[in-house]
């Protein structure tokens, strides 16, 4: 069991560059670096999708020269003809929804000449997340160059996919700036809510970046009282690190309520 969750802390804090942009102009230019480093991911593109039919392009970030070229074509017509599209519509609201792997079969010959050849684009992964109507739906591309993705950069991807479409989901779902964010997650999300006022203003610095010494000039007190609140918080949490702190914070981000 303890295996487990050392996992699921590494993956925490390998994403936390991605989560830390929330609501901030260069969030594709992080979300992109960070896909780089966990999976040498070439381009990622992110596409919004009603119910009712509506498509948008709302990210384009990487290595693809007519990438917006694509985001156009797809969100003013080859949505329909996703193959992606039914695994889409039939996921749950809140929950991540991994996507088929890639096979050019999939897809109409059409669709393969505009989306893979004319682009270079040899593999893809692709994850999802519902928020109220909206569809949030990730895809992550590499090109001819960097060729197929390795077997463990899939299952990296299939790790850290639900923080992933969660960060992406709350960004654009979210006009709050990430520090208000993080306060309205301290102030009605359990655990954190259970947290003294002092103590969530020193975790929230944590997640934020901010070393010991930074949090005690910002809140104004001893660094020996910045390292009693955070021991505090720690064990009110049940957990003995900074990784573990993310990852309640993207456990709660992958939540419904928790994007809502």
């Amino acid at each position: 069991m303890r295996a487990h969750g050392m996992a699921s802390n590494v993956a925490a804090g390998d994403v936390t560059p991605a989560v830390l942009a929330i609501g901030r102009p260069d969030f594709p230019e992080v979300l992109i670096e960070t896909l780089r480093r966990q999976a040498a991911v070439g381009h990622c593109m992110v596409f919004s999708l009603s119910r009712a039919g509506a498509a948008h392009c709302l990210l384009d970030a990487g290595n693809i020269p007519i990438g917006a070229d694509l985001g156009a074509a797809y969100a003013g017509q080859f949505h329909e003809s996703d193959p992606n599209r039914d695994a889409m519509f039939e996921g749950e609201g809140g929950a991540s929804i991994m996507l088929p792997a890639f096979a050019p079969r999939m897809y109409g010959a059409r669709y393969r000449k505009i989306f893979f050849q004319d682009s270079g684009i040899v593999d893809k992964c692709a994850t999802a997340i519902w928020v109220d109507d909206t569809c949030f739906y990730v895809n992550f591309y590499r090109v001819a160059a960097q060729g197929r993705f390795s077997d463990a950069q899939r299952e990296r991807l299939r790790a850290i996919a639900p923080a992933i479409g969660a960060s992406v989901a709350r960004h654009f779902q979210r006009s709050a700036t990430p520090d208000q964010s993080l306060a309205a997650l301290f102030a009605t999300r359990t655990p954190l809510a259970s947290l003294t006022p002092r103590e969530r203003e020193v975790c929230r610095r944590i997640l934020e970046g901010f070393s010991s010494e930074a949090i005690s000039q910002a809140l104004g007190i001893s660094v020996h009282s910045t390292l009693t609140y955070r021991k505090r918080a720690y064990g009110r949490l049940g957990i003995s690190s900074q990784s573990e702190l993310f990852a309640i914070v993207l456990r709660l981000l992958a939540g419904p309520s928790g994007l809502n």
